[in-house]
């Protein structure tokens, strides 16, 4: 053939392929959205989140309890360190206490409902006992236990209505009565009612709408529906608006909303000096310790308004690594809540839940002057050994429904003991099939054999 030597048809060349191109570049930003999905959908992460942000808060609020109360124990004649070393007992015996609630089971936690709840409120009723009960900043909720020992039952009314109430509302849904109204509302709402009456003979507004919240949280939990919902909570405004029309102290704390002035009277001086401090806070604070407004200026500074020094000392990014911290616990409680099937585990956590998120909320809205100044402390971060022993049993309970969860159950038994193991089992206890145990002289063993074949 034409153009061929060999008479064959020219050979045709396949078509050059294009390079293969590799598999397109995942987006940065989309990776790390997917690496954090999945840490966040790890068994055991509720029960980090819980462990670790209630303890970073913790060693926090004692380093902040340090700094901002030692010109108040000074002014009072007292060691700089003194409201320091009573916060470090106090949470000393809180830690042991959360080791406690974090080591017992449901069935114990479910025992003792009932005993805290009496004795809450026998120690809320002798508040009033004269001799007994003693008032501090005008209100009567403190019981003095010698010396410098003050303790304020209603703080344990808190733990107590969530745990009585959890396992109220589980033993009627056992029995399937929570689809009638009068078995939600009874005898729940009267106790709770009852609790609130015995707080507000003291005059603690504060611990009041705490109280109010975790009941409105145990019957949303409960499937309340809009209407009973609706029913309480307009009961509950309505008593809310004539026990402030009616004290002129906590009108005066509603007119300073949003204030930028002290006023006349200055009525509105630790609303505005918090504001001063958060603003003179800068993005990094003037340095733990600095904080001018704590010298006689910000009353309360290590209590109720430690926020604000703290805004002053660690700035921005300490504000902003507190509220990361207790959102971040408030998310864990929410995921041991919705996906466990024991329902007082679920109506217990979500109780718990709710008291430190609601009581967070309240006291850091008044610091920022957005809510009216209720009195109340940052959960384990404000000064007061009353309030901590209590939050930190509860956190005890959080971080054991964290554990007792069908996921989290079995990644931990899953881990196996670093220490311990004998040598050649294999690490099955010496049940299990025994491994052949491993020889140290390795190199002098390839030595011996090198020998032998004549190689030097």
């Amino acid at each position: 053939m034409p153009g061929s030597r060999t008479g064959r048809p020219p050979a045709q060349r396949t078509p050059a392929r294009p390079p293969a191109s590799g598999p397109p570049s995942e987006n940065p930003v989309v990776a790390l959205y997917l690496r954090l999905r999945r840490a966040w959908d790890r068994p055991l992460t509720a029960y980090y989140l819980i462990f670790g942000g209630s303890l970073l808060i913790t060693v926090l609020g004692l380093v902040m309890v340090y700094s901002a109360s030692q010109i108040t124990a000074l002014q009072l004649s007292l060691p700089g360190s003194f409201f320091f070393r009573k916060q470090a007992l106090a949470a000393l015996i809180g830690a042991g206490l959360l080791v406690a609630a974090m080591r017992m089971p449901v069935k114990l936690h479910r025992a003792l409902a009932y005993p805290i709840l009496a004795g809450a409120v026998c120690l809320m009723i002798l508040v009033q006992v004269p001799g007994i009960g003693m008032a501090v900043n005008g209100n009567q909720n403190w019981i003095s236990l010698g010396g410098s020992f003050q303790i304020q039952p209603s703080e344990f009314g808190k733990l107590a209505l969530v745990l009585w109430g959890a396992d109220l509302l589980a033993r009627k849904q056992d029995k399937k009565l929570l689809t009638q109204w009068k078995h939600m509302l009874v005898p729940l709402v009267p106790a709770a009612f009852m609790l609130l009456g015995l707080i507000m003979i003291g005059g603690d507004m504060g611990t009041a709408i705490i109280l109010t919240a975790i009941l409105f949280g145990l019957l949303w939990l409960a499937g309340a529906p809009t209407r009973l919902f609706a029913g309480v909570l307009s009961v509950a405004a309505l008593l809310g608006v004539i026990l402030i029309k009616t004290s002129p102290n906590r009108m005066a704390r509603l007119n300073c909303i949003g204030a930028t002035d002290p006023g006349p009277g200055d009525s509105c001086w630790q609303a505005v000096h918090g504001i001063y401090a958060l603003a003179s806070g800068g993005l990094f604070g003037s340095g733990i310790g600095a904080s001018v407004e704590k010298w006689g200026e910000l009353p309360e500074a290590h209590t109720d308004f430690i926020f604000a020094v703290t805004g002053e000392e660690l700035g921005l990014a300490g504000t902003l690594s507190v509220l990361a911290l207790f959102a971040a616990l408030g998310y864990a409680g929410i995921r041991v809540a919705g996906r466990t099937e024991d329902p007082f585990v679920r109506y217990a956590a979500g109780g718990v839940t709710t008291w430190i998120t609601a009581q967070a909320v309240i006291n850091i809205g008044a610091v920022l002057g957005l809510l009216p100044i209720a009195g109340v402390p940052l959960p384990l971060f404000s000064y007061g050994g009353s309030a901590l022993l209590p939050t930190m049993f509860a956190i005890g309970l959080l971080i054991a429904f964290a554990r007792d969860e069908p996921g989290a159950r079995a990644a931990l038994a899953l881990r196996q003991p670093r220490f311990g193991r004998k040598r050649g089992t294999g690490g099955t206890g010496g049940s299990g099939p025994r491994r052949k145990p491993r020889s140290r002289n390795t190199m002098r063993r390839r030595a011996s054999a090198a020998r032998s074949s004549g190689e030097r």
